[in-house]
């Protein structure tokens, strides 16, 4: 109603007219109320408190004293579901209201239908416009429909010129993006440019270059959202590793094709499940806990298993860290504790959680004692964006997901090759392409890129297949032997976590070797081209 004159026929019940463009920094705030830094002003002892659950109890202990701040708290809660409950229901944001609500996003669909159909939008916004699951049917709309004009992705840090980050007060590491884009395709392919430090970057033509609809297609089937590709070579060496391996979940037919028999879980939300959660003063003040060995505990109410994290594992490896509690810290209490080769060495280490759970809780499939887990906070510029590991039997927390077998058997008998694949080095190459934001979602995930089980059989290196060598290297990579040769370990059938640890010991440099074998046999699973570019 503030612009009256951009709409040309008022009596259809559709739009006619627009703006000729729409250019804005939208707000990047999500409408859900965030307790931790509503209370960080007001009362700091709650934001402090490390659980929901906590904060949860002295919250209501505000409302018994009557306290007024839980009425202000109360309304402000309010205001924000309300908030979000408009966006959802009112009819105007049917593509991105999804999820945890963040305001860019309905800026984002707002724009787009206030704009004239031969117009164009122009935002800055969270480069998660672009990956995130609650944005991908709007994208693959945009991109795979030939409406994206350009999308030009930048991180917030600018190390490369030695300047401050473009935004202060946000994580460096944080990335945004230029979006520019139209109700109506053109026949130009999309322009695009990602980890930009700086506009001046957009004139290397290796830096920005052009992606077609079918490009955004063929790189992420599910979803058609954007891969993030440095350079046009990129974006080349990703179609040939796609060319030579199958996605490890393809929906692209609109049926489920899965090239290994796994099924995707989490088992603790670290928030919503903080109730069952224990410290190990409140296992032995509150429980009257014991410990059984390992670190796990027992009470009269049952037995506590350690709670896993993703920090707490890494490739190969589920001994990779402990958790250390910094309490003053608000927004991350939990850190990672550092494991040394001493450490290691002793077959009886385990890492210390910063919680327990009770065993009764841990649902595992009957018949395996341990499981495949991968970290779901990680990024583009981490060393290693994907890290898996096989663990034994333990809580897992939502940002440690898990890939649990559809078949027991099949499970058990391909396991190996499964974690092989997923810390492989092609696979992270092109996951380095998808993960936009701090996030291995699932929906992510489920597009990598995998070597099929007959792939693995048909390589050959000499007398034996690829598969045979990622199973004898991970025969032995949990604690790694040097005391036995690793015939009477295939022999005895020792698998993953059920290893006989009292006849190893840790050699990091020969953990290294049965790294490397692994990671080659893969390499080469994934075909010569391949293997020529890495």
């Amino acid at each position: 109603m503030t612009f009256p004159g951009i709409w040309s026929d008022w009596e259809e019940d559709e739009l006619t007219g627009g703006f000729h463009a729409v250019i804005g920094n939208p707000p990047w705030d999500r409408m859900k109320l965030q307790q931790v830094e509503w209370f960080a002003e007001r009362r700091p002892e709650i934001a402090m408190a490390a659980r929901a659950a906590d904060r949860k109890k002295m919250i209501a202990a505000l409302e018994k004293a009557g306290d007024p701040l839980a009425q202000d708290y109360a309304k402000a809660s309010e205001r924000a579901e309300a908030g979000t409950r408009m966006a959802r229901k009112g009819g105007d944001y049917p593509l991105l209201s999804g999820g945890d609500v963040n305001l860019y996003s309905l800026f984002v669909e707002r724009a787009m239908t206030v704009v004239k159909q031969d117009g164009l939008v122009g935002l800055l916004v969270p480069s998660g416009i672009a990956s995130d699951k609650t944005a991908a049917k709007f994208f693959k709309g945009v991109a795979t429909e030939g409406r994206l004009k350009a999308l030009y992705d930048f991180e917030n840090r600018r190390t490369r010129y030695g300047l401050k980050p473009f935004f202060e007060d946000v994580d460096s590491r944080f990335k945004f993006c230029a979006f520019v884009a139209s109700p109506s395709p053109t026949e130009k392919a999309a322009r695009c440019a990602f980890f930009l430090q700086a506009v001046s970057e957009l004139a290397d033509p290796e830096v920005c270059f052009s992606l077609s609809a079918e490009d955004f297609a063929r790189v992420n089937p599910n979803t058609g959202t954007a891969p993030i590709f440095r350079s046009k070579r990129d974006a080349d060496l990703t179609t040939a590793i796609y060319g030579n391996a199958v996605p490890l979940v393809d929906r692209s037919s609109g049926a489920e094709v899965k090239a290994w028999p796994l099924k995707y879980a989490t088992m603790f939300h670290m928030t919503n499940d903080s109730g069952l959660f224990r410290t190990r003063k409140e296992l032995e003040e509150q429980e009257s806990a014991y410990p059984l060995g390992g670190n796990t505990f027992g009470s009269a109410s049952g037995n506590w298993l350690p709670l896993y994290v993703g920090r707490m594992i890494h490739q190969f490896d589920h001994r990779a860290a402990s958790v250390e509690v910094n309490e003053a810290n608000l927004h991350n209490a939990a850190l990672s504790g550092a494991v040394t080769e001493e450490q290691k060495a002793d077959p009886d280490f385990v890492p210390t959680p910063q919680y327990w759970v009770p065993e009764a809780e841990v649902d595992l499939p009957s018949g395996i004692e341990w499981t495949i887990a991968f970290r779901d906070i990680a990024r583009a510029t981490d060393a290693r964006t994907m890290i898996a590991a096989i663990v034994p039997k333990a809580g897992f927390g939502n940002k440690a997901p898990l890939l649990l077998p559809e078949d027991v058997d099949a499970y058990r008998a391909c396991a190996d090759l499964i974690v092989a694949n997923l810390n492989s080095l092609a696979l992270d190459f092109v996951a380095r392409s998808k993960v936009h934001s701090t996030s291995v979602n699932w929906f992510i995930a489920e597009q990598f890129p995998m070597i099929s089980p007959a792939q693995f059989e048909n390589v050959r290196f000499g007398a034996k297949s690829a598969g045979e060598i990622v199973r004898e290297a991970a025969a032995v990579s949990p604690y790694i032997c040097i005391r036995q040769p690793i015939e009477v370990i295939l022999k005895n059938e020792v698998r993953g976590p059920h290893l006989q640890v009292s006849a190893f010991v840790f050699d990091v440099r020969y953990a290294n070797a049965l790294k490397s074998d692994i990671l080659e046999a893969c390499r080469k699973a994934f075909g010569h081209a391949v293997q020529v570019e890495i």
